[in-house]
């Protein structure tokens, strides 16, 4: 792409942070669909990085259970990102999850020109930590407030109330999902939709005002097939 002048128009970095819940209680079917449904979406993100030249998507990866910690540190750009599959035990330290993601997001931390970061939360159950002390550090960062946050609930045991409050928005709602297939749909859903949203060159730049929901997104769609009882979460 290139302006009148004739120069190439430089992309501006977007930072996507899965943020994965592998607690003991995701063990089994709900880890492995997590798994399977995020290499399911590697080239569908790779898809919207090539139709948006103007963003340059950057992936990384926090898990966390018995505290948190990055399972991909470094913004790994799109086109080159790999997923290694977690395992599932512990408790859920989300409280800390945030907070790993509030130092990631510090304006020294950050590029100058860049785009709106992408958050998607998946978890199925309560945090066991500060929940609140976590959200207050990401939300405290303007990167943090201005991100377009997006959260997963995995089963019938999530904390919708917590989720909610990550999402930050009244009017966008956790996504709940009960079996493996709509996990896959879903994530496949919270890796693209909200990725093309956010590189947008419209979205609204720093130093403007900062908001949950400044990029809009749409709503994702509801299942419509029937569910096999064997994959039930």
């Amino acid at each position: 792409m290139a302006n009148r002048f004739g120069g190439a128009l430089a992309a501006r970095p977007l930072q996507f942070i899965w943020i994965a819940d592998c607690s003991g209680s995701m063990a089994g079917k709900k880890i492995e669909s997590l798994n399977f449904g995020i290499r399911e979406a590697i080239q569908p993100m790779r898809e919207v990085a090539t139709e948006n030249p103007n963003a340059q998507v950057l992936v990384r990866a926090i898990k966390f259970s018995d505290g948190a910690q990055w399972h991909v540190s470094q913004p790994t750009e799109i086109h080159d990102f790999k997923w290694a599959d977690l395992t599932a035990d512990g408790v859920t330290d989300m409280g800390k999850a945030l907070q790993l993601a509030a130092d990631a997001l510090k304006t020294n931390n950050m590029p100058e020109r860049g785009l709106p970061p992408v958050l998607v939360l998946l978890s199925d159950g309560q945090p066991t930590d500060d929940f609140n002390a976590g959200l207050k550090a990401m939300m405290d960062q303007p990167w943090g407030a201005k991100a377009v946050r997006v959260a997963i609930a995995i089963g019938d045991d999530a904390d919708l109330d917590v989720l909610q409050q990550f999402i930050g928005h009244p009017e966008r709602k956790p996504i709940q999902v009960t079996n493996a297939n709509d996990l896959v749909k879903m994530i496949k859903w919270a890796s693209t939709v909200p990725l093309k949203a956010a590189s947008n060159p419209n979205s609204q730049p720093m130093g403007q005002s900062i908001a949950a929901g400044v990029v809009p997104i749409p709503a994702p769609p509801l299942s419509t097939l029937p569910i096999d009882p064997s994959d039930v979460f």
